[in-house]
């Protein structure tokens, strides 16, 4: 039965040591076995599938908690129920898409599993998205209905969609037949299991679009391994309390959402991130895990260091961060603060992630992506797609079982040896650890010399005037090519332009001091906390 529900990876001696020590395999009782086997063999391993077992083995566990209060398991099983009906009636069938832009929230994860009950695709939207970003990715993807908490309606008055659905609504409004609200619909059917379709559904999550539209990156059911390999080098454990506050529409929030289906996890979620809040929901919910963005991490170092002191984040083993690279000395800095439970995931939406640094990583070496989790492989290749040797420079290629599929509009990434570009440059270290060094396409040549703006930026983040800071290529008549660098200082703090061309100078080579250094007030970024830096190359000096 055991082999049936966790699927082959239980049969190898590390995936089933991995799942075992994770506390997902656990006797249950013959009665609860039987359903479990009737429920994944009807639904899958995916959203309806995962939230239905969890409704079998712990119906009266709180599964959620969110600023309207808890649900347990049981009953997030019937809201899904409920929706699936309402929105089969609104004309949502297999195959057929709803796209999702909602903050993190129970209707957000209603909706998730709902849809996964009908055999349709989800479509996650990123909260940040502009108009125009809207408008082309929903006339690509031509969802049959949008559900969408009631901020984004104005956003999304431009699109052409069929129908809508408001999720969380900020005022006392209860809807109407043209927008129906989310809670209105589940009231309003019936709550009781549904027949299973012969389709599963799928995930789509967007890129982060930070260079133009947004691409559609699709995937099916990850299955039993995907959780393997994450919790190989991360130590979460079954029936923990999970403070997501990565957005869930980002690979890296819906990943913890996953993860909870199979480890029973109560899921705790608020609308917005605040630096404070974040603490204070850790410790008032004694979450045991934090799922969070590089950026989250550097607000909430920059708080006041008598508000640090307030909150020992005494019941967290584990914070997850994923999105983009730690700067500087980030990760000692967290870690001096709240203790060696930092872990740090490279990846990208294609490829989910390829390596995990351990706190044990961060601490000899910040600058390091860790190691390849189990069932990954890791290689760098030349641009004529020859492997190259051990600490040389290379783009860097993954394999792994949650490689997409190809883009929802056409296209895919580069592949060799069925490994699929991650879009960055690294090397492998001699002490086996991936060094991410930049994007492919971010690399510069400054009098001869590559140059990745990364190294640039972690330099500038160890200055102790520096909060935050980005890096971008700009032309130069003696060089060919230079950087500009955007600043962002601590509060209080103090540093002019040339104090910190001349930090760069004493720490790395002369070519990779910035030609222009500009102090700005905050760094543009989207909501899942990545630099655009295509907004900063339109910047001049003055930072108009």
């Amino acid at each position: 039965m055991l082999q049936t529900l966790l699927g082959r990876a239980t049969a190898a001696g590390t995936g089933a040591k991995v799942l075992a020590s994770s506390g997902i395999i656990r006797p249950y009782p013959p009665a609860v076995l039987v359903r479990l086997a009737r429920t994944v063999k009807d639904w899958g391993t995916g959203p309806a599938g995962g939230f239905a077992s969890l409704a079998v083995r712990y119906p009266d566990r709180v599964g959620l908690v969110d600023e309207l209060g808890e649900l347990t398991f049981g009953e997030v099983h019937r809201r899904s129920n409920a929706l699936a009906r309402a929105l089969s009636a609104r004309g949502v069938g297999e195959g057929d898409g709803v796209a999702l832009m909602c903050r993190n929230h129970r209707g957000f994860v209603d909706t998730t599993i709902a849809a996964a009950k009908l055999g349709a695709d989800l479509l996650y939207l990123n909260t940040a998205f502009a108009g125009p970003q809207l408008v082309d990715v929903l006339e690509r993807e031509k969802p049959t209905v949008v559900v969408h908490d009631e901020e984004f309606t104005e956003l999304l008055a431009e699109a052409d969609v069929e129908q809508r659905v408001l999720a969380w609504v900020d005022g006392d409004a209860d809807g109407s037949e043209e927008v129906p609200t989310l809670e209105g619909l589940i009231a309003s059917a019936d709550d009781g299991d549904l027949d299973p379709p012969d389709r599963h559904g799928r995930i789509i999550i967007l890129t982060s679009g930070t260079t133009g539209t947004p691409k559609g990156a699709p995937r099916n059911e990850a299955g039993v391994d995907a959780a393997i390999s994450l919790l190989s080098r991360m130590p979460l454990r079954h029936g923990w309390r999970t403070h997501i506050a990565a957005p869930l529409f980002h690979t890296w929030g819906f990943a913890h959402m996953a993860l909870a289906m199979l480890l029973g996890s109560t899921i705790v979620l608020k609308r917005r991130f605040d630096p404070e809040d974040c603490l204070r929901t850790v410790e008032e919910e004694r979450c045991d895990s934090l799922a969070v963005i590089p950026v989250f991490l550097q607000r909430i170092l920059g708080l006041e260091e008598d508000v640090l002191r307030r909150y020992s984040l005494d019941t967290v083993k584990v914070v997850a961060s994923s999105g983009s690279a730690l700067p500087g000395d980030l990760a000692i800095t967290w870690m001096d603060h709240f203790g060696d439970n930092l872990y740090n995931i490279y990846g990208s939406t294609e490829v989910a992630y390829a390596s995990i640094a351990t706190p044990v990583d961060l601490r000899e070496a910040p600058d390091s992506a860790g190691m390849p989790p189990w069932g990954t492989t890791v290689k760098m290749y030349d641009e004529e797609g020859a492997e190259v040797p051990q600490g040389a420079s290379g783009r860097i290629f993954v394999g792994n079982s949650l490689l997409f599929e190809g883009y929802t509009g056409g296209g895919n990434k580069d592949m060799i040896d069925g490994l699929m570009s991650t879009g960055d440059v690294g090397r492998i270290g001699d002490d086996g650890r991936l060094y991410v060094e930049g994007r492919d396409d971010e690399m510069i040549v400054s009098g001869g010399e590559n140059v990745f703006p990364k190294e640039v930026e972690d330099c500038l983040a160890r200055h102790e005037a520096v909060v935050d800071v980005a890096a971008v290529g700009i032309d130069d008549e003696d060089y060919g090519k230079r950087l500009r660098a955007f600043v962002v200082l601590r509060d209080g703090a103090s540093a002019d332009e040339d104090e910190l061309k001349g930090w760069v100078k004493q720490n790395l080579a002369r070519y990779k001091v910035p030609k222009e250094i500009v102090l700005i007030d905050e760094l543009p970024r989207n909501a899942t906390g990545k630099v655009l830096k295509r907004e900063l190359t339109k910047r001049t000096k003055d930072g108009e």
